[in-house]
């Protein structure tokens, strides 16, 4: 295992997980700025307002992204267990 192998395997399972992530991460970020401009539009500043939607979101992101997501870590997973042919030489 040379490496460079291991600097491009980590730098794979980074983006891999970026990736992954990002779905859930974006749609976050957005619903958590859009109730902190209405909090900020109408003064409430209740505590439930700002985690109650972000969760519901994740959540509606997670169902709708989890087939690409499923997909996305099949296809790593399997180019990881490719390679070990060429690892163990």
């Amino acid at each position: 295992m040379t490496p460079e192998f291991v600097v491009a395997l980590a730098k794979s399972s980074m983006e891999t997980t970026l990736m992954i992530c990002a779905p859930m991460l974006g749609t976050g970020l957005a619903v958590g700025i859009s109730v902190s401009i209405f909090q900020a539009v109408t003064s409430i500043q209740e505590m439930t307002l700002t985690f109650v939607p972000k969760i519901v979101i994740v959540f509606i992101a997670v169902i709708f992204f989890f087939p690409w997501m499923l997909q996305y870590m099949v296809d790593f997973t399997t180019n990881i267990m490719l390679s070990i042919p060429n690892v163990i030489h």
